[in-house]
């Protein structure tokens, strides 16, 4: 007579371990590269949104005929130049500064170094 083996079939808890231990030593990789590009992404905008407010703040001082040293706000350049006054994505604040100087941001500082070139 034959006997008829069944054999189970699934996995070891040996296996599902080494597959949970690989994930982890991906998620471990993986992590702090998505940090560094997201800050990356972040100076990047903030650099863009900075040269864009240089930008609208250099035409204002040319059509109003503006010195070096004169003071911009915002509301001279928003609603004219730049259709909305852009934000920091880190959370910094941007001073404008005089006519002749480049705007600044709050992260200007190390480790987030948001400064014009």
């Amino acid at each position: 007579m034959k006997r008829n083996m069944q054999r189970n079939r699934g996995f070891t808890l040996v296996e599902i371990m080494i597959v949970v231990l690989i994930i982890g030593i991906l998620a471990a990789i993986a992590v702090p590269n998505f940090v560094k590009a997201r800050e990356s992404a972040r100076r990047a905008t903030c650099l863009g949104n900075m040269t864009q407010v240089e930008s609208a703040k250099e035409q204002w001082a040319m059509d109003n005929k503006k010195a070096s040293g004169d003071t911009v706000t915002s509301a001279n350049i928003a609603p004219s130049y730049i259709k909305t006054y852009p934000t920091c994505p880190a959370g910094g604040t941007y001073t404008i500064g005089v006519i002749g100087t480049n705007i600044s941001c709050s992260k200007s500082a190390a480790p987030d170094l948001h400064v014009l070139p």
